[in-house]
């Protein structure tokens, strides 16, 4: 997952580059006399490496955008932290300040995507970045519909 700006801008470079990489190489096997299944079967690993790549980019720019996914029963909730973060701006560092800590602890937090926090560390988390939550309790047979 792409967690700051610098990471996006690397990424949309290296999205470049591989895209690059993946003609040239393309070439080359056609060049060496392989066939289009073997080509593509040589360039699969590169090519789903790009695609993962770009699903990470889209992701960053919808949050970046507020477009967030829907939270059930909690999942999903550390990755929505940091979605929110991202998307009000407020880097890594900011944060930390904001909740008293180091800027490595939000990192290493943002790392496991909050996974093990308490709840009180979440609620820390979620006021000093002043988002709000609201909770719908619904029955778990709409889930299935």
């Amino acid at each position: 997952m792409i967690k700051t700006e610098p990471a996006y801008r690397k990424a949309l470079e290296k999205l470049k580059e591989d895209k690059v990489f993946i003609e040239k190489q393309k070439k080359t096997l056609q060049e060496m006399g392989l066939t289009g299944e073997q080509v593509e079967k040589a360039l699969q690993p590169a090519i789903s490496f790009h695609e993962q790549l770009k699903e990470e980019v889209a992701y960053y720019e919808r949050i970046k955008r507020g477009e967030f996914d829907t939270m059930i029963n909690l999942h999903q909730l550390g990755k929505t932290l940091i979605a929110y973060r991202i998307y009000t701006g407020l880097s890594q560092q900011e944060l930390a300040a904001r909740l008293g800590v180091s800027p490595s602890q939000v990192s290493r937090d943002e790392r496991n995507e909050y996974y093990g926090a308490t709840l009180e560390r979440l609620q820390q988390v979620m006021e000093a970045m002043r988002m709000v939550s609201k909770t719908e309790i619904q029955s778990g047979d709409l889930l299935l519909a």
